[in-house]
């Protein structure tokens, strides 16, 4: 775990808010210099705590209806079926998401669809056909009560 000073908290507090921000706009809000602001975001980002910039869109105004989590069993389980199975994962571009996890299930995947045809299409076509893939469980997502990327950060 990194010991982070104040400036860096808030720092990322205001990236998290608006990765658009300037760093004059930033270093201003958060009372350094620009020069001091850039260096020290420059390295909280060669240390890996920031990971990405990056725009958040509205699945739906894409016309992107269905979203949904979907649980999935391996067999065998072993780590190069593992391995393949995170390889191709990676080449969907409908999975926005991917976690090992524990449990009965081996992992949770998240996923965006057109509507309920393309989804139907998408488990049968390409999630079942990587070989390995023994059983998927589903849940649609019927509305989104919260959903944010932006970390607590303890000032």
């Amino acid at each position: 775990m990194m010991t982070l000073d104040s400036h860096d908290k808030a720092i990322l507090s205001a990236l998290q808010k608006d990765s658009s921000i300037s760093n004059l706009d930033l270093s201003k809000m958060i009372g350094l210099s620009p020069s001091a602001c850039l260096a020290r975001t420059k390295n909280l980002k060669e240390l890996g705590v920031i990971k990405q910039f990056t725009t958040v869109i509205d699945e739906k105004k894409l016309g992107m209806e269905t979203l949904a989590f979907i649980l999935v069993n391996l067999s065998p389980l072993n780590r190069e079926t593992a391995n393949f199975f995170v390889e191709e994962i990676n080449r969907l571009p409908q999975v926005l998401e991917c976690y090992t996890v524990t449990g009965n299930r081996d992992y949770l995947l998240k996923i965006v669809a057109k509507d309920m045809q393309a989804y139907r299409d998408f488990v049968i076509d390409s999630l079942m056909a990587i070989p390995g893939v023994n059983r998927v469980e589903t849940s649609i997502v019927m509305s989104t009560e919260k959903r944010t990327l932006s970390l607590p950060i303890e000032q």
